[in-house]
């Protein structure tokens, strides 16, 4: 039995990952700045090896896209090192191929640069975007600025299973795995699913990445935020984001989940 602290723990992929872990018979170490198992706080250097003491692998979540965390990521790996841990699992996503030298990118090359043995996971937009995030219907409807791109939106359940693999496992160190969705879908088509599931009609409408845009900012969001949205945003809009990779399936041995497959059975058992 290993010991995993999760870093985000109680966030929409950390607490997934989290059941993940303690369903393979693992032990998961929840680490946040106000709840959770033990404290952390990315600000706060002194907690970091408090948290990792006695941990055999770290599950990184970023404290966001909106600033360069890398430092402090750097700061962090050379703890776990400290510390005797093995083997950091970073949450990244698909979208730093649309921002290069973003903080999303920096985080990466330091990991990859670091003393510990490493994983990347580069995921898809979440299906849960439409439940727990920045899709989620406001009076039966979503309003985004992708028009009719497609988008290969993954379960998070899937994340976290891979994570749990990849954490448990020397398998996939040193590699960088993509993960999507077996299909990519419009907004209209995934809204139908979503609206099926729950039994009412939702609603999608296109909109200017200006005009969202400019909602972000009335809303005092951080510029470079503002910017690493944009590019996710807009590689949905233009198509690059719409294809489907295959490293779920090579690493649980099973399909991933589509979307209305999440939508009509996760979903509805309030995932």
């Amino acid at each position: 039995m290993s010991t995993t602290l999760i870093i985000g723990g109680t966030g929409k992929v950390g607490r997934r990952v989290a059941a993940a872990l303690e369903e393979r018979g693992e032990n998961a170490r929840v680490a946040s700045r106000n709840t959770g198992d033990i404290r952390f706080d990315w600000h706060d250097p002194s907690t970091y090896a408090p948290a990792l003491a006695g941990a055999d692998a770290v599950f990184i979540v970023g404290p966001g896209s909106a600033t360069d965390w890398s430092p402090l990521l750097r700061q962090l790996l050379d703890a776990a090192a400290a510390a005797g841990t093995r083997r950091a699992v970073l949450l990244s996503a698909r979208a730093v191929e649309f921002l290069p030298d973003g903080a999303v990118d920096r985080a990466e090359r330091v990991l990859r640069d670091g003393p510990v043995a490493w994983t990347i996971l580069r995921p898809a937009h979440f299906a849960q975007n439409f439940t727990e995030a920045m899709f989620t219907p406001v009076d039966d409807h979503v309003v985004a600025p992708v028009g009719d791109g497609r988008e290969p939106f993954i379960d998070v359940a899937d994340i976290a299973e891979v994570a749990a693999a990849a954490l448990t496992t020397a398998d996939w160190e040193g590699e960088t795995l993509e993960l999507s969705g077996p299909e990519a879908i419009t907004f209209e088509e995934a809204v139908a699913h979503l609206g099926a599931a729950q039994g009412r009609r939702i609603t999608f409408s296109d909109e200017q990445l200006s005009e969202h845009v400019g909602r972000l900012r009335a809303a005092n969001t951080p510029e470079g935020y503002i910017t690493w949205r944009s590019a996710m945003l807009d590689a949905i809009r233009s198509g690059v984001d719409a294809y489907v990779s295959h490293d779920v399936e090579r690493v649980l041995t099973r399909p991933a989940r589509s979307f209305a497959e999440w939508a009509g059975t996760a979903l509805a058992a309030r995932d």
